[in-house]
């Protein structure tokens, strides 16, 4: 592990304990009674898997095309990018517990990752000047809410689009597909997802990493655990509270690159899309970010940013091909 890396290893699990050990102590009906430490705050068991309403009758990944993308600084009178000008700033939603992704850099203080260069990438349309942004750091489970009370523009935070979210969100085309793999301790026995039966999974509250867990066929079901944010995962795992953490490969192998005793193991238990979320009823602002997807898919930019965030996980898939309906 480089120097960089160890750093950041040792800052975020730092942040981590030391969130834990913080606050009241949940209510002992939320954690598993399994549970060997002390649990951190806000954990809960998720018993049953999300109900997904209207899946299999909605198109995940279908979009608006973009239309004709205006100048940074020339937005439409009326729309809701013209808002966003107006107000001087882009009000994105973001991670900063997710290495790659979205990460607050212990060196600089800073929030890197994709996710970050790609919300920089929309307010260097909108405005001229990738800086022009305010980047909030929200969990996974107020995506939504945020979106709704319009207290951010976008969230791009490893957000997958799903039937049940479009009822309340609108989504841009996807700009990153990843598999849902199992992470466990180096050397503790476990190589497939068939060895999960009877254990403790750790997943990320308001994430779709629970849903494949309920749907494996075990003779033991796992017990799941859901927390605040990934890091607590990696504490969680850590403590022995869980015995495996599953969650979309990027994100636990950032939690891999912070712990080397870890491993992923096994085939993939299911996939996802990552897309841009708005406010619903954001059709212009849907063109937009499209637009602006489009951009960064043909000059090289996604590849750009993948290279300097991503390329640990191995060569460039590529950007996913959007598809619009209309």
């Amino acid at each position: 592990m480089n120097t960089r890396r160890s750093l950041l290893a040792t800052a975020l699990t730092a942040v981590a304990v030391l969130v834990a050990g913080c606050g009241d102590a949940p209510e002992p009906s939320t954690i598993p009674a399994t549970a060997l430490a002390p649990p951190l705050p806000g954990a809960e068991a998720i018993t049953e898997a999300p109900v997904e309403q209207g899946s299999g009758v909605c198109d995940t990944e279908g979009t608006l095309s973009p239309g004709a993308q205006p100048r940074p600084g020339a937005m439409p009178a009326g729309s809701a990018m013209a808002a966003i000008v107006a107000n001087g700033r882009l009000r994105v939603g973001v991670d900063q517990n997710t290495y790659m992704f979205g990460f607050r850099n212990p060196s600089t203080g800073l929030l890197e990752g994709f996710d970050i260069d790609l919300a920089r990438e929309v307010a260097r349309d909108l405005f001229g000047d990738p800086n022009r942004i305010e980047l909030r750091s929200v969990t996974a489970a107020d995506r939504i809410s945020l979106l709704q009370d319009k207290q951010v523009d976008m969230i791009v935070r490893t957000f997958s689009a799903t039937c049940e979210r479009r009822r309340d969100v609108d989504f841009s085309s996807a700009y990153y597909r990843a598999a849902q793999r199992i992470v466990v301790p180096r050397g503790g026995g476990m190589s497939t997802a068939a060895d999960l039966a009877g254990k403790r999974v750790c997943v990320a509250k308001g994430t779709t990493a629970a849903a494949p867990l309920f749907d494996l066929d075990l003779p033991s079901p796992a017990s799941v655990l859901g927390v605040t944010n990934w890091t607590d995962c990696l504490v969680a795992l850590q403590q022995g509270t869980v015995d495996a953490i599953s969650g979309d490969e990027p994100i636990v192998a950032g939690l891999v690159a912070q712990d080397q005793n870890l491993e992923m193991v096994g085939d993939p238990i299911g996939t996802g899309a990552y897309a841009v979320g708005v406010p619903k009823g954001s059709d212009e602002l849907v063109r937009f970010v499209n637009g602006v997807l489009d951009r960064m898919r043909t000059d090289g930019t996604w590849q750009r940013i993948y290279q300097q965030h991503l390329a640990s996980l191995g060569p460039s898939p590529g950007p996913p091909e959007p598809r619009y309906v209309r």
